[in-house]
């Protein structure tokens, strides 16, 4: 107990300390204009203000992740809270934060272009294929285990496809139309709800008792277990996603000032962790340890070990809310999920997005794919989600850290957990039997070798774009900021 409690703790101090710093070092310009404002177009750029896009950023951020990421990372042990707590507020919030911070001062671009123009050409179109690959897995990901979960909570009754083809109805909607008419009206309502089912489970845990097992030397490194690299990739949301990248810009398109960031990016994200906590205790602490929490895993997933603690936690009718709670997480990632791949090939290929037909070109394509992925099998979908989703982090973080390097300003704060998580996923894609299924040791060693190469090139790049004054940020000279 002192340990889940001890890490809500240190999770909100990092945002008041450490954010703050972040904040300082990065240098907010309070009179610069946003995008919301110099590219107004009425879809997708408009401004909205900062509890509004607070509460839409933490649901666009917040799918399953930070609730199936932890339940599967439970598995580990308290080990699982010392990487949610110290990877979120070092790595996940930092990666979110500067992502939505350099995308403000870029037009509210998307971490291709942001690619393109701060890590080189070639980087954005290799980014670009990733980018949109991701979106589409993480559509697919978040319309199959909402589907699942409402399957359960009706008692089985409706089927599958039916539930399936709804939640592809409203997708298609939430994609389409301009950004305040659904997703800027409902979401923070959702967001409320998400927040209150998962404080109700946390404040039962607490008040019950619930044995959460504290964190010592001798469960620190799990029996035949290692936690390098699988934990950092199980629990993504919560601690560390690429994902984020891809949905921060939806909100730096929409931001009214650029010193809402912290409270937007950097806040939100040690909100997401606050969520991870909560989900990775009641997992630990419900089912009688690893080999309870197992065996419901195996049987009906992290969807049943949802359904299971919600009801324990808060009974049958709290327990319904908080599963529609955990419901509306992936549905309202997934809808932004699309918006995103839309939004990043529409600015690859410059396509305007003002005209709704022109949206369609681009949407029902990814619909029709998304939905052929649908009847592929679950597990195989998320871990290949999982790599692709923290490589997406690395890329990310490398941006963060090249544009810092240009502006004489501490790049080390993006690069290391960059560095990090560039040695976990290469081990990872190395090792699994979904990449080269090489042994581990070995892997261990092909992967240091191989960051050890690309973290060469990316010094040599950095100084060539400091000697060349690579801009950091777009011209908006001429334009009055009106917040």
């Amino acid at each position: 107990m002192y340990t889940f409690i001890a890490g809500i703790i240190l999770l909100i101090i990092g945002y008041f300390t450490y954010g703050k710093f972040v904040e300082k070092m990065f240098g907010v310009n309070e009179n610069r204009s946003t995008p919301a404002y110099t590219n107004q177009d009425g879809v997708d750029y408009l401004p909205m203000n900062s509890r509004k896009n607070s509460l839409i950023q933490l649901l666009n951020i917040a799918g399953v992740g930070p609730i199936f990421g932890p339940i599967m990372g439970a598995l580990y042990g308290p080990v699982a809270f010392l990487w949610i707590v110290f990877g979120c507020i070092f790595a996940g919030a930092v990666h979110d934060y500067l992502t939505g911070m350099i995308s403000i001062r870029n037009r509210g671009a998307h971490l291709p272009e942001l690619a393109g123009k701060f890590l080189g050409k070639v980087m954005k179109h290799v980014v670009n294929a990733f980018a949109i690959l991701l979106l589409v897995l993480v559509g697919t990901v978040f319309v199959t285990s909402p589907a699942a979960l409402l399957h359960d909570l009706m008692g089985g009754w409706s089927t599958m496809g039916l539930i399936v083809g709804a939640i592809f109805l409203y997708y298609i909607f939430a994609t389409l139309l301009p950004i305040d008419k659904i997703i800027g009206r409902f979401y923070p309502i959702f967001g409320a709800l998400l927040l209150i089912s998962a404080i109700g489970i946390g404040i039962s845990l607490v008040v019950t008792g619930a044995p959460i097992p504290e964190l010592s030397l001798t469960n620190l490194h799990p029996d035949n277990a290692p936690i390098f690299p699988l934990l950092f990739l199980t629990i993504s949301c919560g601690a560390l996603s690429g994902f984020h990248a891809t949905q921060t810009p939806i909100i730096s398109r929409t931001t009214q000032a650029e010193k809402q960031g912290r409270k937007i990016f950097y806040g939100m994200m040690i909100a997401e962790g606050v969520i991870a906590m909560i989900w990775a205790a009641a997992a630990m602490s419900l089912f009688n340890g690893s080999t309870g929490l197992n065996e419901l895993i195996a049987n009906g997933g992290a969807a049943a070990v949802v359904s299971e603690a919600s009801t324990l936690m808060l009974g049958a009718v709290g327990g319904t809310l908080a599963v529609i709670g955990v419901i509306v997480l992936p549905i309202t990632s997934g809808d932004t999920a699309f918006r995103s791949a839309r939004m990043i090939i529409a600015d690859y290929v410059s396509f305007s997005q003002k005209k709704i037909v022109n949206r369609l070109w681009i949407a029902v394509p990814l619909f029709a794919i998304s939905f052929a992925l649908t009847k592929i099998d679950f597990e195989l979908l998320w871990r290949y989600f999982s790599w692709a989703n923290q490589s997406t982090a690395v890329i990310a973080l490398f941006v963060g850290a090249m544009y810092l390097y240009i502006a004489k300003k501490n790049y080390w704060i993006p690069l290391i957990p960059g560095m990090f998580m560039l040695m976990a996923t290469t081990t990872y894609i190395l090792n699994a039997p979904i990449g080269f299924g090489i042994e581990l040791s070995t892997s261990y060693v092909g992967a240091a070798i191989i960051s050890a190469i690309l973290i060469a090139l990316f010094f040599y790049a950095a100084k060539k774009n400091r000697a060349n004054s690579i801009p950091l940020e777009d011209d908006v000279s001429g334009w009055n900021k009106v917040a």
